[in-house]
C-alpha cells in the first residue's frame, strides 16, 4: 500500500495545496459575497479554535486546520454564510465540550440544527462498526431530508478527510474509510450532481482499496501520454474549427483523460482489457444555448462516424440528479482513427454537472442575503421537485427497513445509478437503475402500486414480472384489490425501495405465522396441565420472560426461542418437575459418530449436513446438494438446481454449457437461490473456487504476474494449466479462490490490467 496519495487532478476543487487560515477564508468568502457577515464567521472560528485547543490531526497539525479547510471547500462552492459557519463548527459537539444549546444561543437555531445533523451519533459503544455506520447514516438521511446543506457540509468534511487519509497509519482504518466513501459518500455526491467531488472521492478511495490496479492504470496512462503528448490540444483545435464552420464561434473546448477509477469501472462493466478501451480521452464542449448543443452535435456527427450505442441525450431526459448534457462517441478522421467521447452542454448545465445542488447556493449579485436564505428551502429544493425525490425514497426505505444494517444495504442499492428511463401510460418519466424490472417500476410509482401489482405490460405486451426494462419502455402496471407482494420478488428486484418494502411484508407475514403457531402451542401446553392460560395470566409473566407484549411472547414460542412448557412453568412455578436429568459436563460430551450408553439405548450418529444445502434457498430439508464442478458456481451467480438420480440436487450456474444436456428433461430443473443471510453467518470461511481462461503473451513473467495480481486482490491461485502455447501467446486455465462474485470480478479486472494479459474470461462449463 503506497504511503502517499496520487496527485490531485487538474480539475480538483482545490487547485493549490495551501495552509488554511481564517484570513484566507474571509477573503475567499468576500470575493463572491461582499455583503457576508464576516464578523459572524470570525466568531465561529474563535469558538472552534478555543474548543479544539490542544487537539491534533493525524499529521500533527492543530485540529482547527480541519474545520478551516472544510469551510474553505464550502467557500469554493460559493455557499451561504450559514454553511460556512457549520463547516467551522461541525466537530464541536462531537469532539469538544460545546453543547447544542451553546450553538443555539450564539449562532441561532439553523446553524445548531445543521451542526447536529452533521454530527455522528454517540453512545454506540456496544454496537458493531457496521451498526454504528448504519445508525449514523440513518441520522444523516433524516437531517438532509430537512435541509440538503447537511449533506453538502458532510461531503466537504469527507473530502478533506480523504485528502489527508495518507497520514492515517493503520492500513485497515484507511481501507475501512475508503470503502465507506466508495459505498456511501461518492454515490451521495453523484445524487446531488456534485461530479467533481464524486470523482475525487472515488479516485482517492480507489488508490487505497486497489493500489496495484491504480498504479498499473496510471503507468499505462503515463505511457500513452508520452506517445501522444500533444494529441489533446490537436483534437481540441479540430473540434473548435469544426464548430466554427457550423457557425458556432463562442465554444469552449476542453479535453481530459478518464480518471483511473473510471477506467477500472469501465473495464469491469464492459468485461474488456485495458487495450480494448476505445475512449480513454473525453472532450467537453461548452456552448451558449440549448439549441447550440444540438447544432454542435450535428456538426460532429456530420464530420465523424458515430460509435453505435454511444449516443445519450440527457438534455431531453435529464438524470435523476438534474444532470443535463449530450454524450456521444465518434471515431476521428484517418490517419489517427482515434475513438473519443464528446460531451456537449451549456454553461448553466456545466455548473450543475460540476457542483450540482451546491451551484444553486452560489452567490448571485442581484440577490439579498434574505432571498438566498429563503431559496435554501424552496424553489429547486421544494418537496415536490423531482431532483430531490430520491431523498423521499430514502425516507420510505428508512420506514420499511427493520434494522439499521438492512437500511444501509437497501440504501446502497438505491444510490448506485446506471440509469434507464421508462414511461407510465400517461407519459410520466420514471428513472430506474439498469436491470430494473416492472416490480421496481411499480414501487417507484407508489408503494401501494408495488404491493398490489399482479402483472405488467411493456409497450402493450404482457411480460413476466422479472423482465428487464430498457430505455424508452412504456410500462403499464396491473393491480388487484387485496394483492400482496410475493417473497420471490426479492430475488430479482434491484432497487432498495422495492426490496425494503417486500422484505417488510415477508417479515410481517412470517411474524403472523409465528404468532399463530405460538398461540396454539401455548394453549395446548396449558390445556395439558389443566391450568388457566388466558391473556391476563400471560401478561403477568411478560417481565419474567423478558417479552414486551403477549404478541411478542407468541412469536418467541412460535420461532422456538421459548418452549411452551417454559411459559406454563413461569405462570405456575408449582408445576415445575421436582428433579431434572443430570447434565453432561460440556468437556465430556460425546462426539457424533460415537455411541453413548444411557441405559435405554445408544444415541444414533448424526447425519452429515451438506454445506451447500445450508446456503441454498428453495430446497426441502435434508435434500443432499452439491456444486457442479463444470461451472463452479459462487455466491452472486444466477443458479439453477438439477435433480440428479440418487445424488440429490446439483447446483449449476445458469450460463453453464452442460445444462443443454438436460433440456429434454425440464422436470429435473428446480428454481433455487443463494441464502445470503446464511452465507453472512457462516463460521466456516472456506473460499469458493472459480475457473478462468486467460490469454497472455508467451513470456515467463506472465505466470508470476497472474499469481501476484491474484494475491494483491485478496485471492489465490490454486491450480494453473497451460492448455495451448504458441510462439507469441498462450492460453491458460487458472483456478482461483474467492469469497463471492464481487470478489471474483475485482480479481478478473486485476488480471486484465496486468502487463502481458490480452483476455480474461470465466469458464462456462
Amino acid at each position: 500500500m503506497p504511503e502517499t496519495l496520487p496527485p490531485v487532478e487538474k480539475k480538483s476543487l482545490e487547485n493549490n495545496i495551501f495552509k488554511p487560515s481564517i484570513s484566507g477564508l474571509l477573503r475567499r468568502v468576500e470575493t463572491y459575497d461582499p455583503h457576508a457577515n464576516l464578523k459572524l464567521i470570525e466568531d465561529a472560528y474563535d469558538l472552534a479554535a478555543s474548543a479544539h485547543n490542544g487537539q491534533l490531526r493525524d499529521n500533527g497539525d492543530a485540529y482547527i486546520t480541519h474545520p478551516i479547510a472544510v469551510a474553505s471547500i464550502l467557500a469554493g462552492f460559493r455557499m451561504d454564510v450559514t454553511s460556512i459557519l457549520v463547516g467551522l463548527l461541525h466537530d464541536t459537539i462531537e469532539d469538544t465540550g460545546i453543547t447544542l444549546a451553546d450553538l443555539q444561543n450564539r449562532f441561532g437555531e439553523d446553524v445548531a440544527a445543521l451542526v447536529d445533523g452533521v454530527t455522528k451519533l454517540t453512545r454506540l459503544e456496544l454496537q458493531s462498526d457496521r451498526t454504528k455506520q448504519a445508525e449514523n447514516f440513518r441520522k444523516l438521511v433524516l437531517a438532509m431530508s430537512r435541509d440538503i446543506r447537511v449533506l453538502i457540509v458532510k461531503l466537504a468534511d469527507r473530502l478533506h478527510n480523504m485528502r489527508t487519509l495518507h497520514y492515517v497509519q493503520r492500513l485497515d482504518r484507511r481501507q475501512r474509510i475508503s470503502r465507506e466513501t466508495m459505498d456511501i459518500y461518492a454515490p451521495l455526491a453523484e445524487r446531488i450532481g456534485m461530479d467533481r467531488v464524486k470523482t475525487e472521492l472515488q479516485n482517492i478511495a480507489f488508490a487505497q482499496l486497489e493500489p496495484e490496479a491504480d498504479a498499473t492504470i496510471r503507468a499505462r496512462l503515463n505511457f500513452l501520454r508520452g506517445q501522444g503528448a500533444d494529441v489533446i490540444d490537436q483534437i481540441s483545435k479540430e473540434l473548435t474549427s469544426l464548430c466554427a464552420e457550423a457557425g458556432l464561434d463562442d465554444v469552449d473546448v476542453t479535453g481530459r483523460e478518464k480518471s483511473p477509477f473510471s477506467i477500472w469501472e469501465k473495464m469491469k462493466r464492459r468485461n474488456i482489457a485495458f487495450e480494448q478501451l476505445s475512449d480513454i480521452m473525453a472532450f467537453r464542449l461548452i456552448v451558449p444555448t440549448r439549441d447550440a448543443c444540438y447544432m454542435a452535435l450535428g456538426a460532429i456527427h456530420g464530420a465523424y462516424p458515430m460509435i453505435a450505442g454511444r449516443f445519450k441525450d440527457y438534455i431531453s431526459t435529464p438524470k435523476a440528479n438534474g444532470y443535463q448534457s449530450l454524450h456521444t462517441g465518434v471515431t476521428l478522421r484517418s490517419p489517427r482513427n482515434q475513438k473519443i467521447e464528446v460531451q456537449i452542454r451549456t454553461r448553466e448545465m456545466h455548473d450543475w454537472a460540476e457542483d450540482g445542488v451546491a451551484s444553486h447556493w452560489a452567490y448571485k449579485e442581484d440577490m439579498t442575503p434574505n432571498e438566498r436564505e429563503t431559496m435554501a428551502l424552496s424553489g429547486i429544493f421544494g418537496k415536490n421537485n423531482r431532483k430531490l425525490r430520491w431523498v423521499q425514497d430514502l425516507l420510505e426505505i428508512l420506514e420499511d427497513s427493520e434494522a439499521p444494517d438492512e437500511f444501509l444495504e437497501n440504501t446502497k442499492l438505491e444510490l448506485y445509478q446506471d440509469q434507464v428511463f421508462c414511461f407510465t401510460p400517461k407519459g410520466q418519466l420514471i428513472s430506474l437503475p439498469r436491470g430494473a424490472t416492472p416490480i421496481d417500476f411499480a414501487y417507484a410509482v407508489h408503494s401501494q402500486v408495488g404491493d398490489t401489482c399482479v402483472g405488467a405490460k411493456v409497450n402493450g405486451r404482457l411480460i413476466p414480472l422479472r423482465h428487464e426494462l430498457q430505455n424508452g419502455d412504456q410500462v403499464e402496471i396491473m393491480t388487484a384489490r387485496g394483492g400482496t407482494p410475493s417473497p420471490s420478488w426479492e430475488r430479482f428486484v434491484v432497487t432498495g425501495k422495492a426490496r425494503a418494502r417486500i422484505r417488510r411484508f415477508v417479515v410481517a407475514q412470517q411474524r403472523q405465522v409465528y404468532i399463530d403457531n405460538g398461540r396454539v402451542a401455548i394453549a395446548k401446553a396449558f390445556r395439558q396441565e389443566g391450568a388457566d392460560g388466558s391473556e391476563k395470566v400471560l401478561e403477568g409473566i411478560l417481565k419474567e420472560l423478558r417479552q414486551a407484549s403477549v404478541e411478542d411472547l407468541y412469536v418467541a414460542v412460535g420461532n422456538g426461542q421459548l418452549g411452551p412448557k417454559d411459559v406454563v412453568n413461569a405462570a405456575y412455578p408449582e408445576l415445575k418437575p421436582a428433579g431434572r436429568a443430570p447434565r453432561l459436563v460440556p468437556g465430556l460430551s460425546p462426539r457424533f459418530g460415537q455411541s453413548l450408553l444411557l441405559g435405554a439405548g445408544n444415541i444414533p450418529a448424526r447425519k452429515k449436513t451438506s454445506q451447500s444445502n445450508q446456503i441454498i434457498k428453495g430446497l426441502g430439508v435434508g435434500i443432499a446438494t452439491s456444486f457442479a464442478g463444470c461451472c463452479r458456481p459462487i455466491p452472486g451467480d444466477s443458479i439453477v438446481g438439477v435433480i440428479a438420480q440418487s445424488k440429490g440436487v446439483t447446483i449449476h450456474r445458469k450460463g453453464c454449457q452442460n445444462l443443454a444436456s438436460f433440456s429434454e428433461n425440464p422436470e429435473r430443473f428446480i428454481e433455487v437461490d443463494w441464502d445470503y443471510d446464511a452465507i453472512a453467518k457462516r463460521v466456516d470461511t472456506t473460499p469458493y473456487t472459480a475457473r478462468l481462461s486467460v490469454v497472455a503473451t508467451n513470456e515467463p513473467a506472465v505466470l508470476a504476474t497472474l499469481t501476484n495480481a491474484a494475491a494483491k486482490s485478496g485471492g489465490s491461485v490454486v491450480n494453473l494449466k497451460i492448455v495451448n502455447r504458441q510462439l507469441d501467446f498462450m492460453e491458460i486455465l487458472v483456478d482461483v479462490e474467492v469469497k463471492d462474485l464481487k470478489h471474483l470480478l475485482s480479481l478478473i479486472t486485476s488480471f486484465r490490467v496486468a502487463v502481458g494479459v490480452m483476455q480474461v474470461e470465466r469458464v462456462k462449463g
